[in-house]
């Protein structure tokens, strides 16, 4: 069920700021440092990270739209949740690998075919030669298996990330549909702005065929703000 302006919680603060704690930047409401909601100190690992969190709570009006507030989402799982589950998101970063966006080539058009191919073939051409993470491109949209050697490297470049890296990489994952767009962003070989318009190549080559409704407009909208949120949490981790 959708949710109304009305069902979100009233701001209760006049200012957010960030402020230094023990270990690292957090942020405070009128003074009062914020909780994530398992009750853990919200403690960020940068001033820039801090900064954006707390810029996100100053942007709200007269109520707060959680929904919307990619970076504090963020900082909640990476402090709350991804402790408790990294081997669990490594496998889940080795599943997207099975069903990457860009190892799905269309059959026909030519002019599909070579689009897809100049936006996508560097990125896999860069995961495995940096990262080991070699997948085989296929033509249409059932998955092919892919080595497992390439899904064990997967898995092990998740592992060596801290938690906060691995939140915003998954976070890509889905967003792109793709863990090597996802893993490029966190590597900083891809803004999270350009590798989602990479991830659109099929869906621009649609709206130019058939045209974009007003619907289909503000969903892209929507993921490409999440799109700028995953841009300043990799910034801000630096």
């Amino acid at each position: 069920m959708m949710t109304s302006p009305s069902d979100n919680p009233k701001r209760f603060y006049k200012e957010a700021a960030a402020e230094q704690m023990p270990g690292g930047w957090t942020v405070a409401l009128d003074g009062r440092t914020i909780k994530t909601p398992a009750r853990a100190a919200l403690c960020l690992p940068s001033q820039r990270l801090a900064r954006a969190v707390a810029a996100e709570w100053n942007e709200q009006g007269e109520s707060i739209d959680l929904a919307a507030m990619h970076l504090t989402r963020l900082a909640n799982v990476a402090i709350d949740r991804t402790p408790e589950v990294r081997e669990e998101m490594a496998d889940e970063m080795a599943r997207y690998c099975e069903t990457d966006l860009l190892c799905h080539l269309a059959e026909s058009p030519v002019e599909l075919v070579e689009r897809q191919d100049a936006y996508w073939r560097p990125v896999r051409d860069w995961a495995g030669q940096e990262l080991d993470i070699l997948l085989v491109p296929v033509e249409g949209v059932i998955p092919s298996p892919q080595p497992d050697a390439s899904l064990e490297a997967a898995r092990q470049v998740a592992l060596e990330m801290d938690d906060f890296r691995l939140t915003g990489a998954l976070f890509g994952c889905g967003l792109f549909g793709s863990a090597l767009l996802a893993l490029a962003v966190a590597e900083g070989q891809l803004s999270a702005a350009d590798a989602f318009e990479v991830s659109r190549v099929d869906e621009v080559w649609q709206i130019e065929q058939w045209g974009e409704d007003e619907e289909a407009k503000q969903v892209t909208e929507a993921r490409r703000k999440e799109a700028r949120a995953l841009e300043t949490w990799m910034r801000g981790l630096g």
